[in-house]
């Protein structure tokens, strides 16, 4: 193997490394604004309960359904 063929193969790598990392990125971005969505209307669910303790996890489960549902391609007949 030669110099320049060690180059080419180590700028290759370099392609490939930051093209995973510009996936993790991206995935870490959209988790971290489905988290901020869930949230949102988690709390939003807490309102509509009337703000009443004690069901969070129950909220937020439910958010995470209803947005998870809303995220579904539709079916077109």
């Amino acid at each position: 193997m030669t110099l320049q063929a060690t180059s080419k193969r180590s700028g290759t790598l370099e392609v490939r490394a930051r093209a995973i990392q510009s996936d993790a990125e991206n995935t870490s971005a959209d988790q971290a604004r489905s988290h901020e969505q869930i949230r949102l209307r988690a709390y939003e669910i807490y309102l509509e309960r009337g703000g009443f303790l004690g069901n969070e996890l129950d909220d937020w489960l439910q958010a995470k359904r209803e947005l998870e549902r809303a995220d579904r391609p539709k079916n077109s007949d």
